[in-house]
């Protein structure tokens, strides 16, 4: 966004609800007719939402501002975990009321990502089928290795194409490690060879996915009975077994009722992450399945190969503490573009 909408976004929040001419008084000299095309564009955008008529029209913030607000992750993170004011709750709210009316993408956006999907389909569209099958299964070692260097795994890029391509190990790395890049090299290939396991999408796939993705690791399977803890943060997820099948179950109504492709990923993402449904391996599930929805909804899968870990993590704990997605959706949509760049 503009700085002038920044700034007009910024008088609203102050005010809660505010009218035009207080919005022309901080929005830098613009004058009206500049003011009101603007507050047009962040309506059709989904920011602002416009209650009233004539002299009685009031401007207030949509739920999907509130998702979406720009926040530094450098000046956020200056804070150490016990300083920042952060919602500790698990946030019902977000899945009953907020994310089915607040679209995650502008249009502008959505046509960025459709475009992306188009270069996508025209590129596989030309390619032999051994050829398509070979570049998924450069993607799959890439994302084999990112997903489980987040999770703190030491293997390099080439020591994962070892392991994968040859069983071959790594001097000096364990065997859970490799056991974590062997595994996520078989969940791929079953998203892969069932790419419509998620249609719809339900508790028990995204079970599945995180069944094989701990197997044999010292990791318990099925929904958590207990309760977890996250590194780094002061946010508690649900520590109810009955209210984490709820909260899961309610996840997959919401991504099967949205019919964007693009939203139904990233929801899936974030709130994989955020219901932390098992005791380990949350974010690796969420990375899996979030790319079987995009490859049912034929787009590519993302490998996240370019992405800083720290980053990642990052974006994640804004999410958790203030509901804000804005950061994950940038790393969302940076990934996607360099799938379609690189991959294919």
């Amino acid at each position: 966004m503009t700085n002038r909408e920044n700034r007009i976004l910024a008088s609203i929040k102050r005010s809660g609800e505010a009218k035009i001419g207080e919005i022309v008084s901080a929005a830098g000299g613009a004058s009206l007719a500049t003011v009101k095309r603007d507050l047009a564009k962040l309506a059709m955008d989904g920011m602002v939402a416009v209650h009233g008529r004539g002299k009685a029209t009031r401007y207030a913030l949509t739920a999907a501002y509130l998702l979406l607000e720009a926040i530094n992750i450098d000046s956020y993170f200056e804070k150490e975990i016990d300083e920042r004011d952060v919602r500790e709750s698990f946030n019902w709210a977000l899945i009953r009321d907020i994310l089915p009316q607040a679209p995650l993408f502008t249009p502008a956006e959505k046509g960025r990502l459709k475009e992306l999907q188009q270069v996508f389909a025209n590129r596989v569209s030309e390619l032999s089928e051994t050829a398509y099958h070979k570049e998924l299964e450069r993607l799959a070692i890439d994302l084999s290795w990112k997903s489980s260097q987040i999770e703190g795994n030491t293997y390099s890029l080439l020591e994962t194409e070892r392991l994968l391509t040859e069983k071959q190990t790594a001097a000096g790395k364990t065997k859970e490690e490799a056991t974590m890049l062997l595994n996520h090299k078989d969940a791929i290939d079953f998203i892969i060879g069932n790419s419509d396991f998620i249609r719809p999408l339900s508790a028990s796939a995204i079970e599945s996915v995180h069944s094989l993705l701990v197997k044999d690791l010292a990791v318990d399977r099925n929904i958590r009975t207990r309760r977890v803890g996250i590194s780094g943060t002061n946010y508690r997820p649900l520590d109810n077994e009955f209210q984490i099948k709820e909260a899961l179950e309610q996840m997959c109504v919401l991504v099967n009722g949205n019919s964007n492709v693009f939203e139904k990923a990233l929801i899936t993402l974030l709130l994989i992450s955020y219901i932390q449904p098992f005791m380990d391996g949350n974010k690796r599930t969420a990375r899996i399945v979030g790319n079987a929805v995009l490859m049912d909804g034929g787009c590519p899968p993302m490998s996240f190969r370019t992405v800083d870990s720290v980053d990642y993590k990052k974006a994640m704990l804004i999410f958790y503490e203030q509901n804000n997605a804005a950061s994950f959706k940038h790393i969302f949509m940076e990934q996607f573009e360099f799938a379609v760049d690189t991959y294919f």
